[in-house]
């Protein structure tokens, strides 16, 4: 298949899932913020790393995410270790409208795919991912599953942590593995499902 038209079809999957209208009274903008917000790990809850992953401006970013902050679907938590960085959570307000995500139609459409399939696609798209971040020096984010910062085989083994982030020198929880980070570093082949094959 010709790489324009690869490329063309990955655009506009996204843009047919980003919504085109209101839904549940919030614009795609909006909808951008919460889905990050949704699936970042508690690293990279921040309105400048947001602003990375979407490689827009901070004045921007911080105008739509105060916007959700008004509205009550984010709240905002001061930093422990310096107490002026803030990190952002999704509140259950936010919680109970994020199934209606127009975006849950492409999760969808991934769920259709073979596993098989499915592990060849993410391995496909994170070298695309990797290549474009490279030449634009964007830039790359990805889960704690394929980075080289994860420590740890998941054994509770007595005086070691099941996972832990090497960047941050913090221990994670098996649930944070497949949240978006900002500290990524691509190193590890994705996590192979037992008894599943290549299709």
């Amino acid at each position: 298949m010709d790489s324009r038209v690869i490329a063309m079809l990955v655009l506009h999957l996204g843009r047919v899932t980003s919504g085109d209208g209101l839904v549940e009274g919030l614009t795609p903008g909006q909808w951008t913020v919460l889905r990050y917000f949704a699936r970042a790990n508690r690293f990279s809850r921040t309105p400048s790393a947001f602003a990375a992953f979407h490689d827009t401006t901070r004045g921007t970013a911080s105008q739509a995410i105060k916007s959700l902050v008004a509205q009550g679907y984010l709240r905002q938590t001061r930093s422990e270790t310096d107490g002026r960085s803030i990190r952002l959570d999704l509140t259950d307000k936010a919680k109970a409208i994020i199934a209606d995500d127009p975006f849950e139609a492409l999760v969808r459409g991934a769920d259709a795919l073979p596993p098989g399939v499915r592990g060849h696609f993410v391995n496909a798209l994170q070298r695309m991912q990797g290549h474009v971040a490279s030449e634009t020096g964007k830039p790359l984010f990805g889960t704690c599953e394929t980075c080289e910062h994860l420590e740890g085989e998941g054994c509770c083994v007595e005086g070691l942590r099941p996972y832990a982030c090497g960047f941050v020198s913090e221990p994670l929880i098996e649930e944070e593995l497949n949240e978006i980070c900002i500290n990524f570093a691509p190193g590890k082949s994705p996590p192979r499902t037992p008894g599943v094959g290549a299709a």
